[in-house]
């Protein structure tokens, strides 16, 4: 049986705000934001780099930290990124 990972991602987008998501394949999600057809948050803040991912063994998992993380304010969300 493959285990399939989720990642929890960050991405800073246009005037510095930082998007949150969870993803199976974060490159392929990321290029979907990127082009205009990711979530309808970053189509109005253009995305400008990804800054982290974080692996999680289940979807649950990383829908549970991406609760935790969406939270957190950008500064705290920025040095979550740094120690990735």
């Amino acid at each position: 049986m493959v285990t399939t990972s989720w990642f929890v991602y960050l991405i800073e987008c246009a005037g510095g705000s930082i998007y949150t998501g969870i993803a199976i394949d974060v490159d392929a999600r990321y290029a979907a934001h990127a082009s205009g057809k990711g979530a309808k948050y970053t189509r109005a803040h253009p995305p400008q780099r990804l800054l982290a991912r974080f692996p999680y063994p289940d979807r649950s998992a990383a829908s549970k930290a991406e609760y935790r993380i969406r939270r957190l304010s950008p500064k705290a969300k920025r040095a979550l990124a740094a120690q990735a």
